[in-house]
């Protein structure tokens, strides 16, 4: 019996996740671990590295900004090329870039390379983010898509964690460029394995229809457990007259779109000044810098539970309101962290309730993003709304080391970005979702 592609998609959202999506979902959760191993390597390496090149402190600001504005750029530009070559060679164009510039990172002599080679990585991880983000929503079933996009999120804190440890270790040993070295080695590895193994969007192959998308729908369809037969629709031209950007502004879009902006600034935003700045914070605190990682690690082991913990919650009640609860007890966790600096186990602790809430809003805000817009310009919705996020997290390192040159206390910072998370709960309470 002939079936249609048009009830693929419906058939995905209704059906048992099988082993092949949550195998998609894995390579997603992979790639976003890229992210969390770029994050931290940079943060625990950031001391050896201003030591290494006499920086002050907004010249460090700079260097932790400079892969995050590589990151806001992959957000922005690549994003739409989600939508018109597809997810899948966006993807291995943006690990392929990654790879690159962690292995340039390794082989730098001036530090103005090292913010060069940031940039380049950072471009990388902004198209990954985008990408990935949408597969995961793409390929999993509706009961189990919060769950899923946490799975994929929680990447993040493995990423972090690894990144921390190969910074303590290898540093010892070889120094800070073996760290980004080990990292250009996993991310070539991750470029492998997705060329083997990562599928093309389903909902890409039924609205753009590139060569051969029939046949590669069923190849889909059959790996995941429903059959072959599966025909695409007749092919809808679309009238140009709109750039895919502009259409976020439509009057369909414009409210989420500046809703779901907020949101994203002020989560990430507040997310990377405390894993930027956490580690070397805490040493000034008076904490040995063995002490200072530990903690740092506690907040990424806490965001991979975070994220879990995020989406087996929105599984029983609705992404939305999950995701503001989570941005409420965020905010009150921040503000009374650095006040444990002073004792070890009560930091290790704050720590990791900082990275579950933190990462369970990221979580949230993934959850939340590709259901806003139609298949059409999910990608560049997506990517955008991450890119205004990364705007947040550029400024975050940059404002944080002109505020402490300044003269201001650590707490008074910690408690500004508590204020800051509370900028997104009240934009999550008006937002609506439209499906």
């Amino acid at each position: 019996m002939t079936q249609h592609s048009l009830s693929l998609r419906e058939k995905i959202e209704q059906s048992p996740m099988s082993g092949y999506q949550w195998l998609i979902v894995v390579m997603a959760a992979i790639m976003n671990l890229l992210d969390g191993f770029d994050v931290l390597a940079l943060a625990f390496t950031a001391t050896a590295i201003r030591g290494e090149f006499s920086l002050s402190g907004i010249e460090l600001g700079y260097l932790l900004s400079a892969g995050l504005f590589g990151m806001t750029a992959g957000s922005l530009f690549l994003a739409p090329l989600a939508d018109k070559i597809g997810r899948r060679p966006l993807l291995l164009i943006a690990v392929f870039l990654s790879a690159v510039g962690m292995l340039g990172s390794a082989f730098i002599a001036q530090y103005e390379m090292l913010g060069f080679w940031r940039v380049i990585t950072g471009l990388g991880v902004g198209g990954i983010l985008v990408g990935t983000n949408v597969i995961t929503s793409e390929y999993s079933s509706k009961k189990w898509r919060s769950f899923a996009i946490s799975v994929y999120a929680a990447g993040f804190g493995i990423g972090a964690v690894l990144g921390g440890m190969f910074s303590v270790m290898l540093q010892s040993e070889y120094g800070w460029r073996s760290v980004f070295l080990a990292g250009a080695i996993l991310t070539a590895l991750c470029f492998l394995i997705l060329l083997i193994w990562l599928p093309e969007s389903i909902d890409f192959l039924t609205n753009k229809q590139p060569r051969n998308a029939e046949i590669r729908l069923n190849m889909i369809a059959q790996k995941i457990g429903l059959g072959e037969g599966w025909v695409l629709p007749s092919k809808i031209e679309k009238t140009k007259t709109k750039l895919p950007i502009t259409q976020l502004f439509s009057e369909k879009y414009l409210r989420s779109t500046l809703l779901i902006w907020t949101s994203f600034f002020a989560i990430m935003f507040s997310f990377y000044f405390v894993s930027s700045w956490t580690p070397a914070l805490l040493k000034e605190a008076g904490m040995t810098t063995e002490q200072s990682v530990s903690v740092g690690m506690m907040i990424s082991l806490g965001g991979t539970c975070g994220a879990l913990i995020y989406g087996l919650l929105a599984s029983r009640w609705t992404a939305r309101s999950v995701l503001i609860l989570f941005t409420l007890l965020s905010s009150a966790s921040v503000m009374l962290f650095i006040g444990s600096a002073s004792i070890l186990w009560l930091a290790m602790v704050f720590g990791i309730l900082v990275g579950a809430l933190m990462n369970g809003c990221i979580s949230g805000l993934y959850t939340l993003n590709p259901l806003t817009y139609d298949a059409d310009i999910r990608g560049t919705g997506v990517g955008w709304s991450i890119g205004v996020g990364r705007i947040g997290a550029i400024l975050a390192p940059t404002v944080a080391g002109k505020l402490l040159d300044s003269g201001w206390e650590k707490q008074n910072l910690y408690i500004g970005v508590g204020f800051v998370l509370l900028i997104s709960t009240i934009a999550l309470f008006f937002l609506k979702r439209r499906h």
